[in-house]
């Protein structure tokens, strides 16, 4: 098929004004990315306690709870006790407190605690089942267990690490304590 020169024009204007685009959309890409890092950082430093305060210091980092261990989730605003993480060596359960209502829908539940802290605990899960680091059986799991959108529990199983174990409980003390802000606007 022969295209005339004026068809052939309009391609490479087209073919130049899609790179131009996909470059700016890169750099608008890594600008947003170096924004959370700088956000995930100022969060950490800021709005949490570190759930290591809460375990004992003679277990080893890198390593899973030992026994069950009782940790305090806290309003970042006021350190107002808003649910409890019953910590053992093959889950996390977490409790809302007595008179705490937290709503599956209230944002940044779905988006930032299941979609971005435990989706991506699983996403590397997966990555490792496929290269044959751990079993299939041994990827995170997260269970929420409601009453209507009201949250009862979280079921957090085969969590693995130490490490996430912090994570989890400082997302879910940032992210609970946000839920609330968001439910009494």
């Amino acid at each position: 098929m022969d295209y005339s020169e004026e068809q052939i024009r309009d391609i490479l204007e087209l073919k130049e004004w899609i790179s131009e685009e996909i470059e700016k959309h890169q750099k608008d890409i890594e600008r947003l990315e170096k924004n959370l890092v700088i956000l995930d950082s100022v969060i950490k430093q800021s709005s949490f306690s570190k759930a290591s305060s809460f375990i004992s210091k003679g277990e080893q980092k890198g390593t899973t709870l030992s026994d069950k261990t009782t940790i305090p989730i806290k309003r970042s605003t006021d350190n107002k006790i808003i649910a409890n993480a019953h910590v053992t060596p093959d889950e996390v359960v977490i409790i809302p407190s007595e008179g705490v209502t937290l709503d599956t829908e209230t944002h940044p539940f779905k988006s930032f605690f299941l979609g971005r802290i435990i989706g991506g605990m699983e996403n590397k899960d997966n990555l490792e089942v496929q290269n044959g680091k751990i079993s299939e059986n041994a990827v995170i799991n997260c269970i929420i267990n409601k009453d209507g959108n009201k949250i009862r529990e979280i079921l957090i199983k085969n969590y693995r690490e130490r490490e996430r174990v912090n994570e989890i409980i400082n997302t879910a003390s940032w992210s609970f304590s946000r839920m609330i802000e968001n439910s009494e606007k």
